[in-house]
């Protein structure tokens, strides 16, 4: 199994930035991709961004391609999701994930292992 704890969410003004942190633990050599997603109240789980944990290729969600960066630390197992230019739509729980090959896929249902959640809020 792979464990998946988030932090660093909070409350921001609209223009700010916040970064997110995700560690993971557990059986962390089966992990090949790490993924972020968020959930707003109301809405389906949506994909925000993704990092292969080795070499680091990345890909993004339109909605945040240039104002937000995915990164991983290998030696700290740790993956980061910086986010600039805050807007109110970037409100809600952002969630962690991993799934074990290197594609970097878009769908929740293709993501094994999940986080508990971290809350951004973004005021206008």
């Amino acid at each position: 199994q792979v464990q998946l704890v988030e932090s660093g969410g909070g409350l921001v003004q609209a223009g700010g930035s916040l970064r997110v942190s995700c560690a993971a633990s557990g059986r962390t050599f089966s992990v090949y991709t790490m993924g972020w997603f968020r959930q707003a109240p109301g809405k389906e789980r949506e994909f925000v961004a993704a990092v292969r944990w080795s070499g680091g290729s990345t890909t993004y969600a339109d909605s945040v391609k240039g104002r937000f960066t995915i990164s991983r630390d290998n030696a700290k197992n740790t993956v980061y999701l910086q986010m600039n230019s805050l807007k109110p739509e970037d409100t809600a729980v952002y969630y962690c994930a991993a799934r074990t090959d290197s594609r970097l896929l878009v769908r929740p249902d293709q993501y094994a292992y999940w986080g508990q959640g971290t809350q951004v809020t973004v005021s206008s």
